[in-house]
């Protein structure tokens, strides 16, 4: 299994599908296909390999929407989701002549009544099982789940959105399926005014209590020590805007990594790619770290992970056949830490590059934007001074926008005229969406007479704590995590959808019942749970945070979850594309 995900979502995800898709097919001793569409195919890859499939009697692999060879001889195990598409390519499979000998059909949700009457209509006698596993979130990290769903932002966030009210039932049959899979019944809080917010909660209180009664293998009729956060994206507009500096979120930040693949040169000038994934020890170590950090941390790194797989030498110090031939077999295990060596040493020059060309000129003036006071403490009286020498500066038109709506934020919204010069400014009179469209989150953009309808959150005091002078701004993300982990939420703000059990009181209570528990991972990790969903995508650098909380309270683990993950750029483009009418988009067009 994957090196970072031994205590995590990826391996709960693995064993459960073992314990139910797999374990139901095991108990005929015959070899099987497995098919799957897309969204399962990237489920099983993210959380094991062909060699763990194969271990458990899968033999192929194929795709449910490709034209497949029949092979009428052999068993096919369907793991889908419950959707018109996906029935309909099954059905095909059995009419007119049948492609498998049976079918054993395993739905990753609730598979409704129609499409399941359809396929008994046309199939019946071919199907062996079918079962809904209740797993249709994407375990993406050891703490990090995504629900796969890009389009989300423009049916929740778009004026024109027909289908707002299907996109969060959809959602909160994914987070149920979450909740399920972890075994947990939470109690739900969401953000005051979030309309969005308070209809999921909603939906996924109502979802949650209804699993439970059906469940037959269910034993938790009652809650579980844990608690359901729903956060809407206008929370915290800052966050995904300003360039961050940490190793993952300026890596895709920087670079063009496409589907987690970043590629790179060698010495020789031959192309290589590399997976930045939790198989990689060194990327799961270095991820979270500040850029300044990561160089000089990747060769000693590489020492510890050497020496943690090595063996004890022998007392002697002599190496003798057998040992000669322990060293060969550990060979493989060598090639890939130094590939890993040079794709981070790669990866980290090339961020380097970026921050010293461009990045370095944008950060101090961004940090002093979103904290409001520059890096001695001293409060920003005129925020315009600060965002001039960017705008004056041939950066390019993403970070000039970037450094705007900052600007913007800081001042909870502008004048229409100060609004108009700015746009004019940055060149983007026929593209001012990239600008205004934030409206449609709830962000302010036009400042009004009475500014009581949006109130900026209170920041936890962090002046004790060592940071970058280019890397002062904490997400907001991280002070509710913690006050939700220390029970300081407020109630006015938070309000109960459900409440949780009396028992969990955040890391305080959990740790006063774990005295006696030993200090392994998952003993720690027994106590509570913290799930932060995030409506609207989740960044790099609030994904880090629940890491960081968890890694300080030790007996509360914190798993945070959104519609899909989001970089700065890509969250330009979905803002952009709310004010237009469905089938068209743009791109940014960078000018100098």
């Amino acid at each position: 299994m994957a090196t970072g995900a031994e205590h995590g979502l990826k391996r709960i995800v693995w064993q459960r599908i073992k314990d139910t898709l797999i374990a139901d097919c095991r108990k005929s001793e015959v070899w099987k296909i497995l098919i799957l569409d897309q969204f399962t195919t990237r489920l099983l890859s993210s959380c094991c390999k062909m060699s763990n499939l194969m271990s458990e009697g899968i033999t192929i692999v194929e795709d449910l929407h490709k034209n497949r060879e029949p092979v009428p001889e052999m068993k096919a195990i369907y793991f889908m989701r419950p959707t018109a598409e996906c029935i309909d390519k099954f059905i095909d499979d059995f009419k007119p002549k049948p492609k498998y000998k049976a079918a054993f059909v395993f739905f990753t949700d609730y598979c409704p009544d129609d499409l399941f009457d359809k396929m008994k209509k046309n199939c019946a006698k071919h199907i062996k099982v079918c079962k809904e596993i209740n797993i249709s979130f994407l375990p993406l990290e050891a703490q990090v789940f995504t629900c796969e769903n890009t389009e989300a932002f423009k049916s929740l966030y778009s004026p024109n959105s027909k289908d707002r009210d299907q996109t969060l039932e959809t959602i909160a049959n994914q987070i149920v399926t979450l909740c399920a899979t972890l075994d947990e019944y939470p109690g739900v809080r969401y953000k005051k005014d979030s309309a969005n917010g308070n209809k999921l909660a909603e939906l996924v209180d109502n979802k949650l209590a209804r699993h439970y009664e059906l469940d037959d293998n269910s034993k938790k009729k009652g809650k579980t020590p844990a608690l359901l956060l729903i956060v809407d994206r206008a929370l915290d507009p800052v966050s995904p805007v300003l360039h961050e500096l940490t190793y993952q979120a300026m890596a895709y930040d920087l670079i063009p990594i496409k589907d987690n693949t970043y590629e790179y040169k060698l010495k020789d000038g031959s192309k290589k790619e590399a997976l930045l994934n939790e198989e990689d020890e060194l990327w799961v170590k270095l991820r979270h770290m500040h850029i300044a950090e990561v160089t000089g941390q990747i060769p000693k790194l590489v020492k510890e992970i050497s020496a943690s797989r090595d063996e004890k030498k022998q007392a002697d110090g002599k190496i003798t056949i057998g040992g000669l031939s322990q060293v060969m077999k550990k060979m493989p295990g060598f090639r890939k830490q130094v590939t890993q060596k040079t794709v981070h040493i790669s990866l980290a020059e090339d961020l380097m590059n970026h921050y010293q060309k461009n990045v370095e000129k944008l950060c101090k003036a961004e940090q002093d934007l979103a904290v409001g006071a520059d890096a001695d403490g001293q409060k920003v009286k005129d925020p315009m001074r600060t965002l001039l020498p960017v705008l004056l500066h041939p950066h390019d038109t993403t970070d000039k926008i970037r450094a705007v709506l900052l600007y913007i934020f800081s001042l909870n919204g502008t004048t229409a005229e100060n609004l108009n010069k700015l746009i004019q400014h940055v060149k983007i009179e026929e593209e001012s969406g990239y600008i205004l469209n934030w409206k449609h989150l709830g962000v302010p953009i036009l400042s009004t007479p009475s500014m009581f309808s949006f109130r900026k959150p209170s920041r936890r005091d962090r002046s004790d704590q060592e940071t970058y002078n280019v890397s002062r701004w904490t997400p907001v993300i991280k002070d509710i995590m913690e006050d939700a982990v220390e029970n300081k939420l407020d109630v006015k703000d938070w309000p109960y959808q459900s409440e949780c059990p009396s028992a969990w009181n955040g890391s305080r209570a959990v740790s006063a019942r774990q005295k006696h528990k030993g200090s392994s991972p998952d003993d720690l990790r027994s106590g509570s749970r913290l799930i932060v969903f995030v409506l609207g995508g989740v960044s790099y650098s609030e994904m880090r945070c629940a890491y960081e909380v968890t890694h300080a309270n030790k007996s509360c683990e914190v798993i945070i979850g959104s519609t899909h993950i989001l970089t700065p750029r890509g969250l330009l483009e979905d803002i952009y594309n709310l004010g237009k009418q469905p089938m068209e988009s743009f791109n940014i067009e960078d000018k100098p």
